[in-house]
């Protein structure tokens, strides 16, 4: 086994990746409408080549998932831990931390109203009510962050990286995904090995620094709605530099420490909005609209997940968030190969594919279904409000709506600063993690990325905001090489926990059963 030691910083990777970075914010700068052009010419060529292929790996990556952690090789214990590290609800915290990020709040609220005024496609033409509508609003919601898009951030290459780094001490990076098809080729000085890092770490910085910007914006409209303050560029710039310096400071003290914290503390504002609006909501309505959306999603599960017939519907929306997964999924991996040692593959993949994808959808239907039960009562309380204002908009409006609106309003703004610093600490984290190839890379270069997406982000939104949309947009460019770089855990996943099956005496080797049938023939 090859041992980590004294492990440097990988310059190349950093000077590309950040360089690209740069030069994306100075064209920016120059000529945006010239950016825009490309990106959207991009994206474009990505959404009609790619989605079908991304359909078929998230399904993929989910059903050999789930047929692993239920099979023999459940057993097998990741990274030669015999305990976990993490307990289970500081584990699962900092799992739902990862997607849950990106969309806690405001796609929470405005997805499922957008699906109900526009009923998706596939379901267009079976003439449904305004009550029909909102289980397949619902269900459509769940699609898009439920258990594909979760299963795609660390079940299968988890398992590879863990592998590769854990039990035969190659560094934790993307390439390590490599490392089974490639050999130990892949970490010196490998092309394709640097060309993983480097696309990976793009694809996750497009992914961050999107979302900063974004939801630097959502609260900036939050606190004009809430306290009257003027929603200007200054307001917007002040609350994204109160998320950075957040992040740094918890990215600083580590996973075990700061990230693990914020977690925690999340997952607790979140359940405790969730106990306060189901009490004083539309409690059965919210109940029998989650119940009966699981059970629509799984009936219709195929027919949504590989829906094909709408390709810009599919662009706006499914194919949009896939690539955006996708483009996360390398450093989610290494996030939660590193906070998921003593764990079995069991473990693993049912908190994450299955566990994860259930609290997300309860929190969607909470969120979310309030908004369409107002809706319901009276048309256009919240529809028009997300037509005139956007996703901000939406969640303002679902809360002025609901007794003690306004502390609710204030604690999803809580949410939201704490679910977007939790996305930015652990990005950081893992941005460090690949360049120096360690799981405990050094305190500089953990708050130097945190603060460089910050100011990324910032000189993006001074700009304008369809600086913002470029960069959302480029997101799903990123995740055209990702994508071919998450196909081969797919295969290899299955080969590793075999292997591991037999080290760890969960399956006879080949050497036990020579000794089985020797002692037979005597």
């Amino acid at each position: 086994m090859k041992t980590i030691k004294n492990m440097k910083t990988d310059w190349t990777t950093f000077a590309v990746s950040g360089g690209f970075l740069f030069l994306f914010v100075i064209l920016s700068l120059i000529n945006i409408e010239m950016v825009e052009g490309w990106v959207t010419n991009s994206f474009n060529w990505s959404v009609t080549f790619f989605g079908a292929y991304w359909q078929l790996l998230l399904l993929g990556n989910f059903v050999i998932g789930i047929i692993l952690a239920f099979s023999k090789y459940g057993n097998v214990k990741l990274g030669k831990m015999e305990k976990p590290e993490n307990g289970y609800f500081r584990w699962i915290s900092m799992i739902l931390c990862t997607l849950l990020a990106s969309g806690g709040v405001f796609w929470a609220a405005s997805e499922p109203i957008y699906h109900f005024v526009t009923t998706p496609p596939l379901f267009a033409n079976d003439g449904m009510t305004s009550q029909e509508a909102i289980i397949p609003a619902l269900s459509q919601s769940f699609v898009h962050w439920g258990f594909l898009a979760w299963a795609c951030l660390g079940t299968l290459t988890s398992i590879v990286l863990m592998y590769a780094h854990y039990h035969k001490g190659y560094p934790l990076k993307p390439r390590a995904i490599l490392y089974p098809i490639l050999g130990e080729k892949v970490f010196n000085k490998s092309i394709i090995g640097s060309t993983a890092d480097i696309v990976s770490i793009i694809a996750v910085a497009a992914g961050t620094m999107g979302p900063i910007g974004f939801l630097g914006l959502q609260i900036g409209y939050g606190l004009h709605f809430l306290f009257d303050i003027p929603n200007t560029l200054a307001t917007n710039i002040f609350v994204i530099g109160a998320l950075i310096l957040i992040a740094a400071i918890s990215v600083a003290s580590g996973v075990d420490k700061g990230i693990q914290f914020l977690s925690r503390l999340n997952v607790i504002f979140v359940v405790a909005l969730t106990a306060i609006i189901l009490i004083i909501g539309p409690t059965m309505f919210l109940i029998d609209s989650f119940i009966s959306a699981q059970v629509f999603q799984f009936h219709h599960f195929l027919e949504m997940n590989l829906y094909r017939a709408d390709q810009a519907w599919l662009g706006y929306w499914t194919i949009f968030f896939w690539g955006w997964f996708l483009g996360y999924a390398p450093m989610m991996a290494i996030f939660i190969s590193k906070i998921s040692r003593g764990r079995t593959i069991r473990e693993l993949i049912v908190a994450v594919s299955i566990i994860a994808p259930l609290v997300s959808n309860f929190w969607f239907t909470v969120v979310g279904g309030t908004g369409l039960s107002l809706e319901l009562i009276n048309p256009g309380s919240i529809s028009t409000a997300l037509a005139d204002g956007g996703m901000p908009a939406s969640v303002m409006a679902i809360m002025d709506l609901l007794p003690m609106g306004l502390w609710l309003a204030i604690g999803f703004l809580l949410v939201s600063i704490v679910f977007v610093s939790t996305t930015v600490d652990s990005i950081s984290y893992t941005v460090a993690v690949t360049l120096q190839g360690t799981d405990h890379p050094q305190k500089w270069m953990r708050v130097f990325w945190a603060i460089l997406f910050g100011i990324l982000s910032i000189v993006l939104l001074t700009i304008g905001e369809g600086s913002i949309q470029a960069l959302q947009n480029f997101i799903v460019v990123t995740a055209v090489p990702v994508s071919i770089l998450l196909l081969p855990p797919l295969w290899s996943a299955p080969k590793i926990a075999k292997q591991m099956a037999k080290e760890q005496l969960i399956i006879p080797s080949e050497e036990s059963r020579k000794e089985v049938k020797i002692k037979i023939v005597k």
